[in-house]
């Protein structure tokens, strides 16, 4: 039978269009990042925060889950290994990333003031390098934003962070608040060079977050979503996009009583954040809620329930990581974490260990779902959740090595 084929020519014109596309995409959307997202960012006021919060915060945390073990028990369900995970956690590295606040969490302050503080958040960052795991594996500072009216202060403000900290700390990152128009991205990459060649460091050392709390972060004038050319224009050196809940719903003009992570102009700026960042590498954070664990003991099972519904929502959603913003939170947040992906690796490593065998069973995945299967014992197992043998006693083909060259894109199917 003869096949009627391309002509040389038409495959050669087609090889030329497409390959800068390849190219570009291969720039533009490498994949996910190999390092472990953090499960959430502790914010702590630049005047509260000391070498010791986050084994205090970590006390603290502890102390709330054991006087409210009746409502953290309903709340785990059927799987009582669940709160002892938690509060092996909240004892060993209760906070996995962390923000001195400079900004809104802290005001404005006389300018020796803020330089002094400045100056010790950079001293604490570095401390922390050396007391890990007890303190966060990443941990930076939110300076003031980049407005004309906040920018000198801001500036000023991280430079004196840097000069504490005696350079850039393992780990350390500094989010941009207020982001509002994408040139505000091409002057944060100017600073970190320029910050980069002060300090005698090497090309891309400093990492930032944007936060994405204005509607004009999401879309601007002309109908285009900045945060995604503010993506393009920022990596590698931008890691993450950190939803404001607050300053972003009063923009939308929600009253107060109504703001919420929850809400549907939330909903909306964060699935727009989430479709820009996909396959980029750029991780996206949920935002705050201002309802603490505090006061009367109903009062904290109140707020224990609803900060865990709320967790959980977001991880429903693809929303791995929050803010917290007190130590109950932190209760509630590794709860929810731990529950949330122990009780979905079962299924996982099942689904996993049929498409490994390529055995028949109730749902035949395709690579890609086998690639998010997997992300699934990925991130469980970085927020210790469980451990590879627990995986190994349901899926025994499910090894970190064949995970890990899933994850890389082999397929980890034998040849």
């Amino acid at each position: 039978m003869t096949v009627r084929s391309l002509s040389t020519e038409a495959r050669a014109r087609i090889e030329e269009i497409l390959a800068p596309v390849d190219a570009d995409l291969a720039a533009r959307y490498p994949g996910d990042r190999a390092a472990a997202q953090p499960a959430h960012t502790v914010y702590v006021g630049a005047a509260d925060v000391d070498e010791d919060t986050p084994t205090s915060w970590g006390t603290r945390a502890d102390e709330i889950a054991a006087a409210a073990t009746e409502v953290l028990t309903d709340l785990a369900g059927d799987d009582p290994a669940v709160i002892d995970l938690v509060r092996a956690r909240l004892r060993t590295s209760p906070i996995e990333d962390l923000r001195i606040d400079l900004e809104d969490g802290y005001g404005w302050r006389a300018d020796a003031v803020e330089d002094a503080d400045a100056r010790r958040a950079g001293e604490i960052l570095a401390a922390w390098t050396r007391r890990r795991p007890i303190t966060p594996r990443s941990a930076g500072v939110r300076a003031k934003g980049l407005g004309e009216a906040e920018r000198s202060r801001g500036l000023r403000t991280l430079e004196l962070v840097l000069d504490g900290a005696g350079g850039v700390p393992d780990g350390f990152v500094f989010t941009v608040p207020k982001l509002r128009d994408v040139r505000q991205v091409d002057a944060v990459n100017l600073l970190c060079s320029d910050l980069e060649r002060v300090h005698g460091l090497p090309d891309g050392v400093l990492r930032y977050e944007l936060q994405v709390e204005i509607p004009q972060a999401v879309l601007g004038p002309d109908g285009r979503a900045t945060v995604a050319e503010a993506i393009h224009r920022g990596t590698p050196r931008l890691t993450g996009l950190h939803y404001g809940t607050y300053d972003y719903s009063a923009a939308c003009g929600i009253v107060s009583a109504q703001q919420s992570l929850a809400h549907p102009v939330a909903d909306h700026a964060k699935a727009v954040m989430q479709a820009a960042a996909a396959q980029t590498g750029v991780w996206i954070s949920d935002g705050s809620t201002q309802v603490v664990p505090a006061g009367d003991p109903e009062q904290i099972r109140a707020g224990l329930r609803r900060h865990h519904a709320l967790v959980i929502r977001s991880l429903q959603r693809g929303f791995y990581q929050g803010w917290d913003m007190h130590p109950g939170h932190l209760v509630t947040r590794w709860l929810a974490v731990i529950g949330f992906f122990r009780s979905a690796m079962p299924t996982a490593a099942q689904r996993l260990q049929s498409y490994f065998d390529r055995a028949s069973g109730a749902v035949v995945d395709e690579p890609a779902t086998a690639m998010s299967l997997s992300l699934v014992l990925q991130r469980g197992a970085a927020a210790g959740a469980f451990t590879p043998d627990e995986v190994l006693d349901i899926a025994p083909l499910c090894t970190p090595a064949r995970l890990a060259e899933l994850r890389a894109g082999g397929g980890g199917l034998p040849v």
